[in-house]
């Protein structure tokens, strides 16, 4: 977080909110018992966009992702995707409206090889019916065929493909992580919410899933909201970053604007 101090601009602490953003929180709060986890919460994110959520252990990142996907309940405040709610719905019915997530521990099927994960997250868009995929009919082996072309071009773009037969259980964490992205983005959610993607990665690889977050935004439209450590990674993809400290934002701006804030130097640092 160092590299903070190397770089010179100035910060807002106002909520970017607009008619056509596909995720809005506003005010949102979440606390457990006594404790306070995020306090009035205020952040979007467009299609096309990717916004980062920074802050120090701590800081409420992980509590504001489980409060977008439904995994904890919110006190106060409202959490709107394409302008309706989403807050108070179950998890997997969130998933359902287009909410795809991947988590710091992983969440990979151990017992499939890294093609078949891959390929869960593909089976929403296979159009074959079940029957003609259980009887093996051509349109069916059309289907699988489209599938499997698609998730070996996910593998081949991130010079993982040597690795379509081996057990998940049996990949370094890295590569665990590339597989679980991988999944995420063949499910081609319009929301895509990426915890510390970064983690474990060798810089050539976290440099080509910088490029593969970009392109996802620029090209597909597809939102992305990421928590990261890897400053400089979140400072060369990111449109806008939201900074957490204490469960509440202090900051939000372009990377140039968030680089010499004086709250987030200090909230990293200890110092101005």
């Amino acid at each position: 977080w160092v590299g903070l101090c190397q770089y010179s601009a100035k910060s807002s602490m106002v909520a970017e909110v607009s008619e056509d953003a596909l995720l809005q929180l506003k005010n949102v709060s979440v606390g457990f018992g006594g404790l306070k986890a995020l306090s009035n919460v205020c952040v979007s994110v467009r299609a096309g966009e990717v916004v980062a959520v920074i802050g120090p252990n701590g800081a409420g990142k992980t509590s504001l992702f489980n409060a977008i996907t439904g995994f904890v309940p919110i006190q106060s405040g409202e959490i709107l995707l394409k302008g309706k709610r989403i807050d108070g719905l179950p998890a997997h019915e969130i998933a359902a409206h287009g909410v795809r997530r991947t988590f710091q521990n992983g969440g990979l099927a151990p017992t499939l090889t890294v093609l078949e994960n891959v390929l869960c997250g593909l089976h929403r868009q296979i159009p074959a019916h079940p029957l003609s995929i259980a009887l093996g009919l051509p349109a069916a082996r059309r289907a699988e065929r489209a599938a499997l072309e698609k998730a070996r071009e996910l593998l081949d773009r991130l010079g993982i493909r040597h690795l379509e037969d081996e057990l998940a259980a049996n990949l370094s964490g890295g590569q665990q992580r590339m597989v679980e992205i991988l999944r995420s983005i063949a499910a081609e959610a319009p929301l895509l919410l990426l915890d510390e993607p970064a983690v474990g990665l060798a810089p050539p690889v976290r440099a080509e899933l910088g490029k593969i977050i970009r392109d996802l935004a620029r090209a597909r439209g597809i939102g992305i909201l990421l928590i990261e450590h890897a400053i400089e990674l979140v400072m060369q993809i990111s449109d806008r970053i939201a900074v957490l400290n204490y469960g509440e934002k202090i900051a939000e701006g372009s990377p140039e604007e968030i680089r010499s804030n004086q709250l987030v130097l200090e909230a990293y640092l200890g110092h101005g």
